[in-house]
């Protein structure tokens, strides 16, 4: 049964694991008290088989209007100063997610609450028209799926990312997309009349070309055969599509480097990124659960290579190094992916996108520029 006691927060507790059936087809293998609450709260077996009775964990999305939609950001490692969050929450369920310790914001836990209770930005479109129309708003590229997927399962109801698209389309505003869904080649039309003015670009996440290994640790998110085909897909409609290897788990996925790359290449992608894993906060406790009990082999050897890189602990915070790493490992996946990436052709021409098309939209009861 749940009960609340008010004790203070550990750092990482061993125990506390949702059992598998509650959690099945979910990437976190708990759902552990997020760091803002005042009370902690508990599973266990009180001996009178309450915990069989427990449901199953569902997925819930909350209608949430924002006020503002467009986020500002003025980190020097990011290539961006601007983003867009359709939504928050993330149903894929990757384990390694950096966006999960954002969720206890809410009161939700950075575990299996992030992945079942969703919230949708219902006003996004109408919001991002309102604040592109401001006189004093300068272009420059819109980020979006930098934090949660834009294009995660309820996105074919929602259709929220859609409406986004549609207002930047009609004030010619320049994009670029962060995914590893299938489901943006359902924009190909939007994107591909953007691409074709250099207002448009698109980045899909391959982590790994194993389907076992993607299963389980993106559970709902596209196989990589699916990811792959939409690169295909976007090329073959002129829209300049990157891959990005991201995040590279040490000891598990960082031998794939190269040939992701070549299968990437292959469907037409002509530029390459990669992000090493990264476990701020809640996230270090909740992939070392997920390590454990997926890869028991591996698990002390992932973990060691990855505080190699960050001078003996679980993660460094500090700009240029969170993304990265320092010393020797570090070094050997840079100098892996540089030498693969120029082998095949891939990064040689980068062009910017266009801002000087873009127009503030005339709201209604505005007055129409006159030049």
């Amino acid at each position: 049964m749940q009960q609340f006691r008010r004790q203070p927060k550990p750092e990482a507790s061993p125990g506390g694991l949702v059992d598998e059936e509650r959690r099945r087809g979910r990437g976190a293998q708990s759902n552990h008290t997020g760091r803002f609450e005042t009370e902690r709260r508990e599973t266990f077996d009180d001996g009178w088989d309450g915990l069989a009775e427990l449901d199953a964990f569902k997925t819930t999305v909350f209608d949430d209007p924002a006020r503002t939609i467009i986020t500002r950001n003025d980190s020097p490692d990011i290539s961006f100063d601007r983003s867009i969050n359709p939504y928050r929450g993330c149903e894929h369920g990757c384990i390694y997610c950096f966006a999960r310790p954002t969720h206890c914001y809410l009161g939700h836990s950075a575990g299996l609450d992030f992945e079942t209770k969703l919230y949708a930005r219902t006003n996004a479109a109408q919001l991002l028209e309102r604040e592109l129309s401001n006189p004093r708003y300068q272009p420059a590229c819109m980020a979006i799926g930098t934090n949660t997927d834009p294009y995660q399962p309820i996105e074919r109801e929602r259709r929220i990312m859609r409406s986004v698209l549609e207002v930047l389309e009609r004030t010619n505003h320049p994009v670029g997309i962060v995914t590893k869904s299938a489901l943006i080649t359902r924009d190909i039309d939007i994107l591909s009349r953007m691409a074709e003015r250099g207002l448009a670009r698109a980045a899909l996440s391959i982590t790994t070309l194993d389907p076992k290994i993607a299963r389980a640790m993106e559970p709902r998110a596209p196989t990589p055969r699916r990811r792959l085909e939409a690169v295909k897909q976007l090329a073959a409609a002129g829209i300049p599509t990157t891959v990005m290897v991201a995040p590279i788990i040490p000891g598990l996925t960082d031998p794939e480097i190269e040939s992701i790359l070549e299968a990437a290449h292959e469907a037409g992608a002509t530029q390459a990124g990669y992000v090493m894993l990264r476990l701020p906060l809640e996230i270090s406790t909740l992939f070392r659960e997920w390590l454990a009990s997926e890869f028991p082999n591996r698990a002390d050897r992932v973990m060691h290579l990855l505080q190699s890189m960050h001078g003996g602990r679980d993660y460094t915070a500090e700009f240029s190094i969170r993304q990265r790493g320092t010393g020797p490992y570090a070094d050997q996946i840079a100098a892996r992916f540089r030498l693969a990436v120029r082998r095949l052709g891939l990064n040689a021409e980068r062009k910017q996108l266009r801002t000087d098309l873009f127009r503030h939209p005339v709201l209604k009861g505005q007055q129409m520029a006159l030049f």
